[in-house]
């Protein structure tokens, strides 16, 4: 059955173009700005070395990358990018006005600096760390709190990554008040193979289970004194190391083949942190680094990010060393590396491929056009019309109704959803694994935004989106310039209003053509995908 939209009164204005028409309008180059690779010296900053070595390799593969993003694509790229939210109209506007020459620099140490961040990249590392109440994880909501407002912190104070997993492996305590014990208890079982399964997939970006039963079987000894003892209080757990398990001397042996051995009174988990945080190590660097680069470019350099083995080799190695080298080199600090990236020329590049060469997207000759995460997308409605959310957990806990005005990308808890969530592919932080968020489109996701009404609902009644229609304007373009600010961080095209200049000609109310607009916009590739 066909289905009939909400608004079809403008129908007829933003048909389901694909997406290449839709961001056809991006192919032109800011003034002035080309991406010729270019030798890059000794001396040149790290972003410089990084479009160095992505651009020679470009060279060397005959692939043209494509030119550097106009303002307008930039700034609301950066913004989902580094904080997960959409810029203001007044934001844009005064972006798009600055002529200083380092204002994206300028933008992006701004950004970094803002709470969103630490919302978002709480939120990231939730889903790599697998918080989440109930099953299959179960740390249950006090101990979700907890571990949320600790990573939280973590990443507002930009902590060295290298102490975060410190932290992270070697903690003992109560899963309420030492917050990173719950590392240990976020797992499906808990079993010392188990447990070398989660810290080399996070910490390494390596899946074990292909690896030899010896092998695994030497990483495992390092977690296999790890206790585990509840108290009086509900749901409270000890996590600890258990010494007296044993009263012999024990072996283990390093993902790298080298055997050690420790005493009785000697926490193994610390002797393995202390082996993977050395600067020399082969592969805590590489995985963190890769890994920030494919949050930001799409895919990592080793692809999937939490894949390298031997036989998945980096698509460049010389951007993934020098990545590596400058994560060691800067102490650690994560908030300089996506600094580093999002400043380099490569990162800012357009997403119209400068070459049809099938090899050009995996070499980062462009930017990858993306579906927005479902947070962001949510997050991104609910602040276009000024309405809320409503979540709930399936197996209600304490503390798992959530205020409907609180921001989704700040939500703790991977139990607590909503329709829209689980709709949008919303990451199930049952494993850890990269691939558990999807990104794929579906026509149910196409019909929730033309045709349902809980869509129609924030745009016929969310207070923003009103007071902004409605208030008295100079001129109709006024209202057409701030809807067009808000949803897409851009002014119309010319093409544009003409097309909306002959449809209000058939609509009694300015308002109502105001509100169709911002329906039409919201259904568009541009408005619903990364650029």
């Amino acid at each position: 059955m066909k289905a009939t939209p909400v608004f079809p009164r403008i129908t007829r204005l933003c048909p389901a173009l694909p997406l290449v028409a839709a961001l056809a309008w991006f192919a032109a180059p800011a003034a002035g700005v080309t991406a010729k690779p270019a030798a890059t010296p000794p001396s040149a900053t790290p972003q410089a070395r990084i479009d160095g070595a992505v651009f020679g390799a470009l060279q060397r593969l005959g692939i043209r990358p494509a030119v550097v993003c106009p303002d307008e694509v930039f700034v609301r790229r950066v913004y989902l990018d580094a904080i997960g939210t959409l810029p203001a109209a007044q934001e844009v506007r005064a972006f798009l006005e600055d002529r200083s020459p380092g204002k994206r620099d300028a933008l992006i140490d701004r950004l970094l600096a803002r709470d969103e961040f630490a919302d978002y990249w709480a939120m990231r590392w939730c889903d790599l760390l697998r918080v989440k109440s109930e099953f299959p994880i179960n740390l249950w909501p006090n101990a979700v709190q907890a571990y949320h407002r600790w990573i939280r912190t973590c990443v507002k104070e930009n902590m060295p990554y290298d102490r975060f997993a410190r932290e992270l492996l070697t903690a003992n305590g109560s899963n309420f008040r030492t917050p990173q014990v719950n590392f240990y208890r976020a797992v499906q079982s808990k079993t010392p193979k188990t447990l070398a399964q989660t810290v080399a997939l996070t910490f390494m970006g390596t899946r074990v289970e292909g690896w030899p039963e010896a092998r695994l079987a030497g990483l495992a000894a390092f977690f296999s004194q790890v206790g585990y003892k509840t108290t009086s209080e509900w749901k409270e757990e000890i996590i600890y190391f258990d010494a007296a398990s044993t009263n012999a001397q024990m072996s283990a042996v390093f993902p790298d083949g080298t055997p050690v051995e420790f005493t009785p009174d000697q926490d193994p988990r610390e002797v393995f942190a202390d082996w993977l945080l050395a600067p020399r190590n082969p592969w805590f660097a590489r995985a963190i680094a890769n890994r920030a680069w494919a949050w930001f470019m799409g895919h990592g350099i080793v692809d999937e990010p939490d894949d390298i083995r031997p036989d998945n080799p980096p698509v460049n190695p010389e951007l993934l060393a020098l990545l590596e080298r400058e994560v060691v080199m800067g102490r650690y600090d994560l908030k300089r590396l996506f600094q580093m990236i999002l400043k380099s020329k490569t990162y800012q590049l357009s997403c119209i491929p400068g070459s049809d060469n099938p090899a050009a997207e995996r070499n980062f000759a462009f930017y990858p056009v993306r579906r927005l995460d479902a947070e962001v997308l949510i997050d991104a409605l609910n602040q276009i019309t000024g309405s809320t959310e409503k979540y709930t957990s399936s197996i209600p806990e304490p503390f798992s109704f959530i205020p409907e005005n609180q921001r989704t990308i700040t939500l703790a808890d991977g139990s607590i959803s909503s329709p829209f969530l689980s709709l949008y592919g919303r990451s199930a932080r049952d494993t850890g694994l990269a691939s558990e968020r999807n990104h794929d489109p579906t026509a149910s996701q196409r019909l929730h935004l033309l045709n349902s009404s809980h869509i129609q609902r924030k745009l016929e009644q969310g207070g923003k989106l009103l007071a902004l229609i409605r208030q008295p304007a100079a001129k109709p373009r006024d209202t057409v310039d701030a809807l067009y600010l808000t949803i897409l961080s851009r002014y119309p095209t010319a093409d544009e209003l003409a097309t909306l200049t002959a449809y209000r000609q058939t609509v009694a109310e300015g308002w109502r053509v105001a509100q169709d607009v911002a329906w039409a916009l919201i259904n568009t590739a541009e408005f619903q995908y990364r650029h």
